[in-house]
């Protein structure tokens, strides 16, 4: 298996936008919003091209994780800018091959030398923790609405480069779409069915949890 990270291309977006569709396809609810997202994101403000990595297996596109800047913001309304990641995703025939783990990793040393401050994303903890990543609260940042979820995952990228920041944690509206919007870029893909599977249930509880 020849395998090989690098910047994404112009020439490799319908292609991303298919891997995606098909990894994210029912898993957090019926259909998926991320294959749009991805689409909207290349254009939008917040984006960071340096950091959009592809995963080839023998040439062929088997993954991708995208960048936008993100922000803590503290309680006295001072920024500090960080970055954030997602959405990132492998095809699921290239399932278990640990190409999510080189592909993370490839992109946090990046982001690293590009002298970024920490990375904030969301997600299942177990996901990310081996990579060093912590609940926002062991570094004193919560979501906007002031509380601390699990699910919100926090990465220095240089020793203390959090010290003395308390705050919430602020991300890119480029999440933020219609169901309109998806519905018609949708229509520009091959058909699918949208169903439930048990893996929505994980995502729904999972969402609402807060840290002890």
């Amino acid at each position: 298996m020849n395998i090989n990270i690098r910047n994404e291309e112009v020439k490799d977006y319908r292609r991303v936008e298919e891997v995606a569709r098909e990894a994210f396809w029912n898993l957090y609810f019926p259909g998926c919003h991320e294959h749009f997202v991805i689409h909207k994101m290349r254009n939008h403000k917040d984006f960071i091209r340096d950091l959009a990595f592809v995963i080839e297996v023998d040439n062929q596109i088997a993954g991708g994780i995208f960048y936008t800047h993100s922000k803590i913001v503290s309680e006295d309304n001072k920024e500090y800018k960080t970055i954030s990641f997602g959405p990132v995703f492998i095809s699921p025939k290239f399932h278990r091959k640990g190409l999510g783990r080189e592909l993370i990793t490839h992109s946090i040393q990046v982001a690293k030398e590009m002298g970024y401050l920490a990375i904030l994303t969301l997600g299942y903890p177990y996901h990310y923790e081996p990579y060093g990543f912590l609940g926002g609260k062991k570094y004193n940042i919560s979501m906007p609405d002031k509380k601390f979820y699990k699910g919100l995952l926090v990465l220095p990228l240089y020793e203390g480069a959090l010290d003395d920041i308390k705050g919430y944690a602020d991300f890119s509206d480029v999440f933020e779409v219609m169901e309109e919007e998806v519905e018609a870029f949708d229509q520009l893909f091959p058909p699918k069915e949208k169903k439930y599977q048990e893996s929505q249930d994980e995502y729904e509880a999972a969402a609402s949890l807060l840290e002890d």
